[in-house]
């Protein structure tokens, strides 16, 4: 049986949407290959040392430069699995410009390098900067590289130069975990009857910048009380964002929920809002699973970013120019006033998730490029 060694920075129980992406690769190969997953630990108390039945080496951070972790204990353990466990196949979740510094200078020739590109550096000029002939180099040596969207890769100044090497691999949302329940269904009635003849409009995401909840709270604010917003996620600008609103008594924000008060808001909603205005926003699972339960969204354009590949304009939901407010909230007045666009779209934005959304197709594409 051969072997595969994943690089993520980190690892299942954390959770954060590269995270999950690295979970699904080890699952999609699972049976099939030996593997084990290194990475840096994190803060969570939970750290497991098997995950999926999967061996999980987790290393100590010394400091961070720039956001970026650093790790003298990872560097060693990288070089001793080359020498104990000799993978075949190196599967590297990038961003993580100092391991990939580590991997450049010792992985072997004859080991297949597929480098899962999810993101560029765009937000850290400088460091950007810093990682140019880095990131070109890895590129080179890469025998396969992972793109989550062709917008994406026609986006990136780095993907769009090694076309040749690049796959489409779309992420892939957890049917099993967005299941519907008894108690999700109960409690997503309580809901719609709480907001009886308003429309609910809802947003699942953490509260950081790239997420645009600044822009929606201002189109939010240009609508009356017949709408509700509710905001489901955590995150440094929360703070800001309920500050920003506290003049806008339809915006509510309800934090990180279990997965079945989750579902109810996911059942309850009659429109998602998925206002990111950046290519940080690379994909959307947020958005894909909005889809799943049949929602039409609003997006805003976003050039380079697989979000308007994930959800198409004018067949799935609509989409704006990017931080136009004015226009969003249009946008949403749009969709609350006509059932029956909501319904197509809901309509075609589930199809869209069963075709290409799911874990299976996810499967099927990273066995295939594993084979090649």
């Amino acid at each position: 049986m051969k072997k595969v060694l994943h690089i993520s920075k980190y690892y299942y129980p954390f959770t954060g949407g590269i995270e999950q992406v690295a979970r699904d690769a080890v699952r999609a190969l699972q049976g099939k290959f030996e593997q084990k997953v290194l990475c840096f630990e994190h803060d969570n108390s939970e750290n497991q040392n098997v995950v999926d039945d999967i061996e999980v080496i987790r290393c100590k951070c010394q400091c961070k430069i720039f956001s970026q972790s650093i790790s003298l204990e990872l560097a060693c353990k990288f070089k001793e699995l080359l020498k104990t466990f000799k993978p075949d196949y190196i599967v590297f979740h990038y961003p993580n410009p100092f391991v990939a510094s580590i991997l450049l200078r010792n992985i072997p020739k004859e080991t297949k390098l597929i480098l899962y590109w999810h993101l560029d550096i765009t937000r850290q000029k400088i460091l950007g900067k810093i990682f140019h002939p880095q990131n070109l180099a890895l590129l080179k040596r890469a025998d396969r590289i992972i793109a989550t969207s062709p917008n994406y890769i026609e986006g990136s100044k780095y993907l769009s130069r090694f076309r040749s090497k690049c796959k489409v691999i779309p992420n892939c949302i957890d049917e099993n975990r967005l299941a519907k329940t008894p108690k999700a269904v109960e409690l997503a009635e309580k809901i719609k009857q709480e907001n009886k003849g308003k429309t609910i409009c809802l947003s699942v995401g953490r509260l950081v910048p790239y997420k645009g909840y600044s822009y929606l709270i201002k189109s939010a604010q240009k609508l009356n009380e017949n709408f509700v917003f509710y905001i489901i996620g955590d995150g440094e600008k929360r703070k800001s964002l309920v500050s920003q609103s506290k003049n806008c008594p339809t915006v509510k924000f309800l934090g990180k929920l279990a997965d079945d008060e989750l579902k109810a808001y996911y059942l309850a909603a009659d429109i998602f809002c998925f206002p990111s205005i950046t290519k940080n926003e690379a994909f959307g699972i947020a958005l894909a699973e909005a889809m799943y339960f049949g929602l039409p969204s609003i997006t805003y354009t976003i050039p380079g970013s697989g979000v308007n590949y994930v959800s198409l304009n004018g067949e799935t939901g609509l989409e704006v120019p990017n931080r136009d407010v004015e226009a969003y909230a249009n946008a949403i007045k749009e969709l609350s006033a006509d059932k029956d666009k909501r319904k197509q779209f809901g309509e075609k934005a589930f199809n869209r998730v069963i075709e290409k959304f799911l874990f299976n197709q996810f499967k099927k594409s990273f066995i295939d490029l594993i084979a090649e």
